[in-house]
């Protein structure tokens, strides 16, 4: 990561929707701020605030829905794969790594962070949007390049392969089949 501060846009290819994401580092950490829109047939509007340490790892995420539904999650690393969901301690999520929000890109350069240039498999936090449900899913990514990547879901969405383009600060770019920066 080479900036301060990082403004990103992402755009849906599936269907409509936007994401506009601010990160900003400093010595405590990284701050991650972003709204994302959904416009497709199930459309919603999400807003989430991302805590991480300077490692890349989350230790808190809050997820506020912003369409006219009162629905909201904050999630708390609380051990080194423990996690609380709004206070409770979830011993079903024993075990995961990482976050995991089905509505953004951004995730997926956490776990490329977290793996390193060998790639392999971790046990991830899947945060299921609209419905803010959380599940353990497991994911692998492959490295194909410098800064190309496979992703294979083992968990919620099996089988599905997709191919990761990241930018020069270790952002996704591109990533097949859902989103693409611009």
């Amino acid at each position: 990561m080479q900036n301060d501060r990082i403004l990103r846009r992402w755009r849906r290819v599936d269907e409509p929707g936007l994401e506009l994401m601010t990160l900003s580092r400093s010595r405590a950490g990284i701050d991650v701020r972003s709204t994302v829109i959904h416009a497709g047939a199930e459309g919603f509007g999400l807003r989430y605030r991302w805590e991480l340490d300077a490692s890349w790892r989350t230790r808190r995420l809050r997820i506020d829905r912003t369409d006219g539904i009162e629905m909201s999650l904050l999630i708390e690393r609380s051990g080194d794969t423990h996690w609380r969901i709004d206070g409770e301690a979830r011993p079903d999520l024993a075990g995961c790594h990482e976050v995991d929000v089905s509505a953004t890109p951004f995730c997926n350069s956490l776990a490329i962070q977290q793996l390193g240039s060998a790639g392999g498999e971790l046990l991830a936090l899947f945060i299921d949007a609209p419905c803010l449900t959380c599940q353990p899913s497991r994911q692998r990514y492959e490295p194909l390049g410098p800064r190309a990547w496979r992703y294979v879901d083992k968990g919620v969405s099996d089988g599905f392969i997709a191919r990761l383009d990241l930018d020069t600060e270790g952002l996704v770019a591109t990533y097949e089949h859902l989103f693409e920066a611009f």
